[in-house]
C-alpha cells in the first residue's frame, strides 16, 4: 500500500493532506434519515452557523442595530465561495 509520502511530487501528496476523513458514524446516521429528515438537519445546521455569525458581529461591534449587524452578515455570507448567489 502506498502512501502519501510515496507518491510523485504532483501535487497529490499536498491534495491528499488536504482530505478529511470519513466519519462512518455521522454518515450512517445520515443514510437512515428520511429525505425531509436531512433537509430539516440542514436548515438547523445553517441556523446554528448563523447564530453564531451573527453573534460574533453583535460582540464585535456592539454598537450596530440588528439590522446592521444582519447587514455584515449577508455581505460575508455573500464573499464566501461557496455561496455562490451574489
Amino acid at each position: 500500500m502506498a502512501t502519501t509520502s510515496n507518491l510523485p511530487s504532483t501535487g497529490v501528496s499536498s491534495e491528499l493532506d488536504n482530505l478529511e476523513t470519513v466519519d462512518w458514524q455521522q454518515l450512517y446516521l445520515m443514510a437512515k434519515m428520511t429525505p425531509n429528515q436531512r433537509m430539516l438537519a440542514m436548515a438547523q445546521t445553517s441556523a446554528f452557523a448563523r447564530s453564531i455569525l451573527r453573534g460574533a458581529f453583535r460582540r464585535r461591534f456592539p454598537n450596530l442595530t440588528m439590522s446592521e449587524v444582519n447587514m455584515l452578515m449577508m455581505r460575508y455570507i455573500s464573499a464566501v465561495p461557496e455561496y455562490p448567489y451574489e
